[in-house]
């Protein structure tokens, strides 16, 4: 056992480890998908919600994988396994979700690689309307819409009208996937030997830009506007169930849980590393992280106010996700003075986030296949070229005129009920079946004594909420989400493959226990 822990890699130091998780929590999600969050659930009352479900749901989870991983030295199929033959599939579950949800996650970074490089110009390759064939009027469907959502759609995406209508690859998109697949694994090749050094600077860039974007966004005519409108509570709707469901769905995710890559992560660590520290670093820089973001409403509230229209009017439409990254800001940028500077910082900040994720997406299906010993006898770089390649191949669906349909389904069915079901079998695995008091004697081993009252606060705040309060409100959710319904009605076929997505995800928990009953 000894000489296991000696060949296992190690962080260079606590910082790295740090950035590591703090950059594969903070993703895209924090910038475009919180402040729509914000925007459609009640302004600053969606708060309320979102900090309750942080200290019941969130931080207990991260606390969760942040321990076991460091406490059993393993991946997420080494310790489910450790602490349950009877969950060996559990790990399988996270390792294939991971897989799944890189793989479209990295098309996100070749969208951001295609805008960067077209920020390099004056004016913005989206500022016009190109002309129509007889070269004397504006293309009508770009006239009719905006010049930003005709450059998305038909330039960039090139879009075919359904799902079922492939389109053919997009070359211009292929050519940024193998280049955004390029960028990975030249970081990751070497392991956390070569993405814990990375990290120093796709893990702060970000912030950075955030900054320069608040200071120059607040110093625009109308940046009240859009904050106003944003924090304006409207305490009425915190009636509605379904906000609460959207605020505990929001801290799930944003927090990376479930993946394996905080597991794994964590492995790396010391044992005697402070979890309990690590643990709300990473929950409070992750939710400041999201409250910082919404200084893209102040940059939106500049743009209603040249445009003489209300910021909401001009949000509603796509407002979250690609379309308020690739539309909405797109076109704010271009009433900004020095347009071309301030989408290079932007596109440039997405893609930093996009990495940092995706370097917890490999991570989270690397490390259970070496802990497994799927991957003895070859070098590392070979393993992570074999995924590459593997998860590349994959994506090409996703580079089609038709991919921004499979990316929305991959997301809803790969990266939503999986996820949630996922966490459900920690915590009652965790807690119930290999025990929570038995996990609490061990973790003594590596928690510095507790001799203060924040220590004896943790205590009994992990005692109550990992063993009752988060699995059951994970349990609700999971009976409501109902696998997430895509709004948009797809053939039967398209519908199997979500199934298929979803059993993909989950069928391992099954089998496992019936291998271990058989």
């Amino acid at each position: 056992m000894a000489e296991t822990k000696e060949e296992r890699p190690q962080w260079d130091n606590k910082a790295q480890f740090l950035l590591t998780c703090i950059g594969f929590a903070v993703g895209l999600g924090n910038v475009w998908r919180f402040p729509y969050q914000l925007q459609s659930n009640g302004g600053g009352a969606f708060l309320i919600p979102y900090l309750i479900m942080l200290v019941f749901e969130g931080v207990p989870l991260l606390y969760l994988e942040l321990s076991v991983g460091q406490w059993l030295q393993n991946g997420s199929v080494g310790c489910w396994l450790k602490l349950s033959p009877y969950m060996r599939g559990l790990g399988l579950c996270s390792l294939f979700v991971s897989f799944l949800v890189g793989m479209y996650y990295n098309t996100i970074i070749a969208w951001c690689l295609w805008y960067l490089c077209n920020s390099f110009q004056e004016p913005l390759p989206w500022n016009d309307c190109p002309p129509n064939a007889n070269l004397t009027a504006p293309v009508q469907e770009c006239a009719l819409s905006s010049t930003t959502e005709y450059y998305w759609y038909r330039t960039a995406l090139n879009i075919s009208p359904s799902i079922s209508e492939s389109g053919g690859i997009q070359v211009h998109l292929l050519a940024c996937m193998i280049l955004a697949w390029l960028i990975v694994a030249a970081c990751v090749i070497k392991g956390i030997a070569s993405s814990g050094k990375v990290v120093y600077f796709t893990a702060t860039f970000p912030y950075v830009v955030l900054f320069c974007f608040l200071v120059r966004g607040l110093t625009l005519p109308g940046s009240s506007t859009g904050l106003s409108y944003l924090f304006t509570p409207k305490i009425e709707l915190l009636s509605n169930p379904q906000i609460w469901l959207t605020a505990a769905t929001q801290i799930f995710f944003s927090l990376s849980l479930a993946f394996g890559g905080m597991i794994a992560f964590s492995s790396y660590n010391p044992r005697d590393s402070d979890v309990e520290a690590n643990t709300y670093i990473v929950a409070v820089t992750n939710s400041a992280t999201s409250l910082l973001g919404v200084v893209i409403f102040s940059v939106l509230g500049f743009k209603a106010t040249v445009d003489f229209e209300t910021c909401i009017a001009d949000g509603e439409v796509g407002a979250s996700g690609t379309g308020l990254a690739f539309i909405v800001f797109a076109e704010a940028i271009l009433r900004m003075p020095g347009a071309p500077f301030w989408s290079v910082l932007f596109f440039l900040m997405l893609l930093t986030l996009g990495l940092d994720s995706m370097f917890g997406n490999i991570e989270g299906v690397l490390t259970p296949l070496n802990d497994m010993g799927i991957t003895k006898g070859f070098r590392n770089e070979y393993v992570v070229a074999g995924i590459v390649l593997v998860s590349f191949l994959v994506s090409l669906t996703f580079v089609q005129g038709s991919g921004n349909y499979w990316l929305d389904v991959f997301d809803k069915y790969a990266g939503s009920l999986p996820l949630l079901i996922i966490a459900f079998f920690e915590l009652t695995t965790l807690a119930w079946i290999y025990g929570y008091i038995k996990f609490e004697t061990d973790m003594r081993e590596i928690l510095p004594p507790r001799s203060n009252f924040f220590r004896v606060a943790s205590y009994w705040y992990w005692r109550v909420t990992i063993p009752i309060i988060s699995p059951l409100l994970l349990l609700v959710f999971v009976f409501i989400t109902q696998g997430g319904n895509l709004e948009v009605f797809y053939p039967d076929y398209v519908v199997g493959i979500s199934v298929l997505i979803t059993l993909v995800c989950t069928i391992w928990i099954p089998l496992g226990a019936l291998y271990q009953l058989i």
